[in-house]
């Protein structure tokens, strides 16, 4: 099997997979499997309404999957988009606390480029405990989502609280001019649009740029890397700070179209869903539109499963549980040459019926 076909039919066999357990696990819990997989279809993607608010969840995933893949290109598994979301949200709602701002599309820029900023630097000290301390990324960027998320409600509930805020901690609204509206009157906000440019800018980069395709090198081949000069501690930094960037943006998207301020809402996974949709795409940023697109829906069917089949709202993160465990199996069916296994297997009976002499007894003469 091709290199390529493995790389779509593995992640949809899986998929696949996961629904059918999923639907077995609910099985057990009295709800019968076809209406759960008809809920969730209907749910993502059976109306105009299911289809805003799919792609509404969309657009945060596209982002702080790439906070995953373009790391992973250079070599490094970050799982900390959640951390960088939730500063550039900060960071977002804050930067007009401190600065006055326009009120139209340059004051938006410039509070979601905070966001990004904020979201890149976060990355990179995770990039750099590596590189420069020989600190595992994966544990380090984990525990600063942790150590992130506890400043987030440090600031919220504290220095940057809005006094208004009394039952819901929040930092005070971003005013109108600078909030991101929705695409043609819908509640599809523009920020779907720039996850999808990211993805396609990010992807194209990657492929058709010397210096992406200096950072495969690195990823693919460190020692390859060394021999022929290229500068891998830098190279690496920069993809950390490109995908801390877009998952800052992310954060800073969905303060400006979604919450309207920093408040504990902004705490709602999708740095962690993002692990999955770039694991399932292959860490190929333009792959990650569609996965995000089919996880966003997945998300989106979440209430609509309860309020119709009374499952509980967060049986959708079984389902993508399940889902992540069968696609981490699948990367060890990747490498496996099926042809040459099945030939050995053919070969095998023919083996056993071939009539062998029997060994030769060394009797001694009496």
């Amino acid at each position: 099997m091709h290199s390529a076909a493995k790389d779509v039919l593995l992640p949809v066999v899986a998929i696949g997979l996961a629904l059918l357990l999923f639907g077995g696990f609910v099985g057990f819990a009295g709800v019968n499997p076809i209406d759960v997989w008809t809920t969730l279809f209907k749910g993502a993607f059976g109306d105009w309404f299911s289809w805003q608010n799919t792609l509404q969840r969309s657009a945060p995933l596209m982002l702080t999957a790439l906070c995953v893949a373009l790391p992973a290109r250079a070599g490094l598994t970050i799982i900390g988009g959640e951390g960088a979301l939730v500063l550039g949200g900060l960071a977002a709602a804050a930067l007009p606390m401190a600065v006055a701002l326009p009120d139209n599309v340059a004051g938006t820029a410039l509070a979601c480029a905070a966001g990004a900023v904020a979201g890149a630097l976060w990355i990179v000290l995770a990039g750099w405990l590596r590189q420069y301390r020989g600190i595992n990324e994966t544990i380090s960027s984990l525990l600063l989502s942790y150590v992130a998320i506890g400043l987030f409600k440090h600031f919220v509930e504290g220095t940057l609280r809005d006094p208004a805020s009394l039952n819901k901690p929040a930092t005070p609204s971003l005013d109108p001019g600078l909030l991101i509206g929705g695409i043609g009157g819908s509640d599809v906000h523009w920020g779907l649009v720039l996850g999808v440019l990211a993805c396609v800018a990010l992807g194209l980069w990657l492929h058709w740029t010397a210096s992406g395709f200096s950072i495969r090198v690195v990823g693919g081949n460190p020692r390859a890397a060394q021999l022929v000069g290229l500068p891998a501690t830098r190279l690496i930094l920069v993809a950390c700070a490109l995908g801390g960037a877009a998952a800052g943006l992310a954060g800073a998207v969905e303060v400006a179209a979604v919450h309207t301020n920093a408040n504990g809402a902004l705490i709602a996974g999708y740095g962690y869903a993002g692990i999955l949709v770039a694991f399932i795409a292959r860490h190929n940023p333009i792959a990650i539109i569609p996965v995000a697109i089919l996880f966003g829906g997945f998300g989106a069917a979440g209430s609509l499963l309860q309020r119709r089949l009374g499952l509980p709202d967060a049986s959708v993160m079984v389902l993508q549980g399940i889902a992540f465990v069968l696609i981490l199996a699948s990367e060890a069916l990747r490498d496996v040459d099926w042809r040459a296994l099945w030939a050995q297997r053919r070969s095998r009976p023919a083996e056993a019926t071939t009539p062998t002499a029997p060994p030769t007894a060394n009797v001694e003469p009496i």
